[in-house]
């Protein structure tokens, strides 16, 4: 009776154990990035609080981003597109077609339509968005793409 009651009891701490980490993923705070493309525009909400609005550069004619609604899949801090020949700092990966969140040096253009789809941002604002994901995980986080 005691072995059963020491099994049963090994079991419930088990349980707990695994209880308890399930809940403190929930911990994680809920990211949303709107994308506006007519205002060229990125607003970042962290659990429904605006935090940040800051200056995007999405497709331009022929390149055009699309609106929809995506769930981050990828990050990488760094990468080179050999395709588009440029560095693409604080990747976030959205789109099946390629389609990302990245920093750009190109900051004279922000505001404006001048990428290939991707939605670009000053560098230092990619680091923050960047790392809010990296914090929370990218299955806390929202972007959506409107027009």
């Amino acid at each position: 009776m005691q072995s059963r009651i020491s099994k049963l009891t090994a079991v419930i701490a088990v349980v707990g154990i695994f209880v308890g980490s399930a809940s403190t993923e929930t911990l994680a705070s809920e990211i949303v990035a709107k994308i506006n493309l007519a205002q060229q525009r990125m607003e970042v909400s962290v659990d429904g609080v605006k935090r940040y609005t800051w200056r995007v550069s999405t497709g331009r004619d022929g390149y055009r981003t699309q609106a929809g609604t995506y769930q981050p899949f990828a990050q990488t801090p760094y990468y080179y597109s050999k395709k588009w020949n440029m560095a693409l700092p604080y990747l976030i990966s959205i789109g099946e077609d390629g389609t990302a969140i990245h920093g750009t040096s190109q900051t004279r253009n922000l505001g404006n339509t001048a990428s290939h789809g991707c939605i670009r941002l000053d560098t230092a604002n990619a680091a923050t968005l960047y790392k809010l994901v990296e914090a929370n995980g990218m299955f806390s986080t929202t972007v959506i793409v409107t027009r």
